[in-house]
């Protein structure tokens, strides 16, 4: 079995909030049901992560990366 890199086990819970944050919003947008699958979604995840990934990485790779990255 492969392990995570601990560095992105401890971004996990921060991306998983990006995408369900994204995905409540796509929604509120459309007003309807959307999924986190749906393409508008996962290209803003992406753009998010692609804007905050070098400081998400630096916040979980620092000695006190128990805290929460400043966003």
């Amino acid at each position: 079995m492969n392990a995570l890199d601990p560095v992105v086990e401890k971004q996990m819970p921060v991306i998983q909030k990006i995408i369900d944050d994204e995905t409540w919003l796509e929604g509120e947008r459309r007003g309807c049901f959307v999924r986190k699958s749906d393409p508008v979604v996962v290209n803003n995840v992406c753009s998010v992560i692609m804007r905050v990934g070098r400081e998400l990485r630096q916040t979980f790779s620092s000695p006190n990366s128990e805290r929460e990255p400043c966003m």
